[in-house]
Order: C-alpha cells, then structure tokens, then sequence
C-alpha cells in the first residue's frame, strides 16, 4: 500500500500574519511617559569661598508637610494663593536703603518684611518623604508660574514692539530661540538673558523630611 505524503504547512503565510499583528500591537500600544521637572545643574566650582549672609526676610520658605498640607512662612496656605503670595514676595522691591539697590523696575509694595530685591530674593522648598507625588509636582508649577509672570510682565515692557501680535512676548522670544537654534541669533539671546536677569529663578530645594 502506497504511503501518503504529509502535507505540508505554508510557513509563508504565517509569518505575514504574525509580522502584521506586530505592526498593530506597535501602532496601537501606549506608552506612558514618565513625568519629571526640567532643571539645569549648575556647574561643579571647587573654588573655595565664604557664603554669603542671607537676610531672612529674603528668604521665601515653602513647606509640604506628610499630610499633604501647604505652609508658607509657617502659615497654612492654599494651593490657589501661592503663586501670588510668590509674585509679592519676588516683586517687592524693598531696598530703601541709599547704600543698596533699589529696584526700579518692581511694582511691589516695598514692604521692609519682605525681598529687598528679586537678584536676593530666595525660594527655599522643602517637602516630607510622604509628601505625594502630585502635591509636590502642583507646588513646583506654582512657583515656576510666578517667576514666569514676573518675565513676562518684563518682556513685554521691553520688547513688545517686536512681537506686537504676541500674547505672552517672552514664550514667543523662548519659541523663536528653539525654532532657530541652528543659527545662533545673539540679539535674541542677549534679550532672554536680560529677562532672566530681571528675575533669576532662585529655587532651593532642602533634604526632605524624614518624620
């Protein structure tokens, strides 16, 4: 009796149908991004220096304590009310004295309490180790937010003319910066950096707390 041929299987056609359910699995997978907070480091200085005395009145102490709760000065304060007790703090303009620096372009009360000018001012963070990640996150964006306004306020004062149709002039100068960053423009640069001048972000972050 004759034997029968085993048929054969078309490996072919299988591996088309397993390379296209790879291109849809990699169409259709979504990868979640990691959130994080855009920081430059400064430079390693080894030299050796005295530090500087720093006047308490221009240092600016935020708080995140475990439960979640905001202090600023040692006062419970709202989410909500942070970016503007920041903007007073940093926009004060409190240097009367003749010897000093007095800031002529800040539209503050010039309270003796607080900064006596925004290149002294000094946000010092601090959070718990059971602070959540959110909370955390909320608090960052409201103080960047202030420093953002004051830069703004500035830019336009200063540049508008040259972005008449710019809502914020000091994104659309950011904006342009990254647009032609192949060609370096020093104008432009030169501008950013006069704006940051103004109100140098000052941002310390202290070592959590432990209890």
């Amino acid at each position: 009796m004759a034997k029968r041929a085993a048929p054969e299987v078309n490996a072919g056609s299988m591996a088309d149908i397993a390379f296209l359910l790879l291109i849809f699995f990699l169409v259709t997978t979504t990868i979640e991004k990691d959130k994080g907070l855009l920081r430059s480091l400064p430079p390693i200085d080894d030299t050796e220096y005295e530090p500087p005395i720093i006047k308490q009145k221009n240092l600016f102490t935020v708080l995140i304590n475990r439960n979640n709760q905001l202090l600023v000065e040692d006062e419970l304060m709202e989410l909500e009310d942070l970016r503007q007790a920041t903007i007073d703090f940093l926009d004060n303009g409190g240097d009367t004295n003749p010897a000093g620096q007095p800031c002529d372009y800040c539209q503050g009360k010039g309270l003796d309490t607080s900064s006596d000018h925004p290149e002294k001012a000094i946000i010092s963070m601090k959070h718990n180790r059971e602070t959540s990640y959110e909370k955390y996150m909320d608090v960052q964006n409201e103080l960047v937010a202030a420093y953002n306004f004051l830069r703004e306020r500035e830019a336009a004062r200063l540049y508008k003319q040259y972005y008449p149709n710019a809502d914020k002039v000091f994104t659309a100068m950011l904006e342009e910066k990254e647009k032609n960053q192949f060609s370096k423009d020093e104008v432009l640069n030169e501008r950013i950096e006069t704006i940051k001048k103004l109100f140098p972000m000052k941002l310390s972050e202290a070592e959590p707390d432990k209890s």
